[in-house]
């Protein structure tokens, strides 16, 4: 990438561009003051001609000059030394429940995957890492500032690669174990979850304590309305081997009151999306939460390069004395 520092004086080649013409005009004056006059002899018409291209090539020097005059530069590094934004681990749910059909136009996870994307999009100078859990637990993005690499992966997040339950405590608590070594002035974790916990050795509630131990905060997202929901169910035909997956009534069972005790003891905020419009705006109140201002330093180097500009504007000065030394003749 290239910039140039001191732009103005490109008014320079301009300006000279501007001379070149009139100099040109008033050489052909001199040499024609009358319209009828002889046009003299082959040697002369040469020696015009050689002057004539001389000035052109001065005239022409000044192009690069002002170039070089102007400083162009390559830009070497453009690096984020530092930020102080927000440390955010999304906690999200990706039990079986999450394939309820009442969110439209796909499931409560492809829902929430596309509203938690948009909202990665929107805090560009935050560390993201991102923990599922079902019936168990797992670390699916630590802690980073590429939120390419975030997106990745959570693109990648889907249903069944987890033992079926609803371990909130767990997903709490490796979330916590994430935030925990954390040096950021602002921890949070959003939890993200459809139904009650049914699953895992680590009581949410103890977990919620722990984070407030280490000072970070808990958002908590209750998705879906509970009770009888559309979940879609994979089912083999014991003769054929064929797979089909056929829509059944479930049972969701939730505990609003947990997830609210949970954010309570954090000092966070408990929220309900019953629709995807109500989730977005859920993320949209989230994002307003958790603004904090933040510091940077961006290091920028630069390499000149006008050496190749100035050595053609004096190449093309030496090209013209040349010529109207050997050639021309000619006074200026």
């Amino acid at each position: 990438m290239m910039r140039l520092a001191t732009t103005w004086w490109l008014l320079l080649a301009g300006m000279t561009a501007l001379a070149g013409v009139v100099w040109m005009l008033r050489r052909r004056w001199q040499r024609f003051p009358f319209p009828g006059s002889p046009s003299g002899s082959s040697g002369l018409l040469q020696r015009v001609s050689a002057t004539t291209l001389a000035g052109v090539l001065v005239a022409g020097a000044f192009m690069p000059l002002a170039v070089s005059l102007a400083r162009p530069q390559e830009v070497l590094s453009r690096s984020l030394e530092r930020a102080l934004g927000v440390d955010i681990v999304i906690v999200l749910d990706v039990s079986g429940t999450m394939a309820a059909l009442d969110f439209e136009p796909s499931d409560r996870l492809g829902v929430a995957k596309e509203v938690i994307s948009r909202f990665l999009g929107r805090r560009l100078n935050d560390r993201f890492g991102l923990v599922i859990f079902a019936g168990s637990a797992v670390t699916m993005c630590p802690l980073t500032l590429d939120h390419e690499v975030t997106q990745a992966l959570l693109d990648r997040v889907k249903l069944g690669v987890l033992p079926d339950g609803t371990a909130i405590g767990l997903g709490l608590g490796t979330a916590v174990n994430r935030l925990r070594t954390s040096k950021a002035e602002s921890k949070i974790a959003i939890l993200v979850t459809d139904g009650a916990n049914n699953a895992g050795q680590l009581d949410p509630l103890t977990a919620a304590e722990l984070a407030a131990k280490e000072g970070i905060v808990v958002h908590t997202v209750l998705v879906g309305k509970g009770g009888e929901v559309p979940i879609p169910m994979r089912e083999r035909d014991p003769r054929t081997g064929v797979v089909r997956t056929r829509v059944v009534r479930g049972e969701v069972e939730t505990n609003p009151e947990l997830l609210a005790e949970i954010s309570r003891l954090t000092g966070g905020t408990s929220f309900r999306a019953q629709d995807p419009e109500a989730l977005e705006e859920v993320f949209s109140e989230i994002d307003v939460l958790e603004r904090t201002e933040f510091t940077s330093t961006r290091l920028v180097r630069y390499r000149e390069r006008f050496e190749p500009w100035a050595a053609a504007a004096f190449v093309l000065v030496l090209l013209a004395l040349g010529l109207e030394g050997l050639v021309g003749r000619t006074p200026w």
